[in-house]
């Protein structure tokens, strides 16, 4: 992929809050490509206010996955919020079982 399409999917990827705020949505890769872009665009958000992420739209992930995943963990820990990952797809959760975060992650 060149660096403009990287850039574009940093774009087109990412965490979308539904209308109420409520839970959040996640659609697009979650790559090293798009890790950075995908955290700074989330720590823009308020965190979901059920404390629900939804990850079934996920469509292509590496390790940079988990490392988001656990690092808006650490921001709910630290504001004292509840989060938690649903739709989980096969493939993060076996890289959460081989870096052994599954039970943080709920995988």
């Amino acid at each position: 992929m060149s660096v403009a399409g990287n850039a574009q999917s940093a774009v087109e990827s990412g965490f979308a809050p539904d209308e109420a705020g409520a839970r959040w949505t996640y659609a697009g890769e979650l790559t090293s490509a798009n890790a950075g872009p995908v955290l700074a665009a989330a720590a823009a958000l308020n965190l979901p206010g059920s404390g629900e992420v939804d990850l079934t739209n996920v469509e292509g992930i590496d390790s940079a996955a988990v490392a988001v995943l656990l690092a808006l963990k650490r921001r709910a820990a630290d504001e004292g919020r509840p989060l938690r990952f649903v739709g989980i797809p096969a493939a993060l959760a076996s890289l959460a079982d081989l870096y052994g975060v599954e039970e943080i992650l709920g995988a």
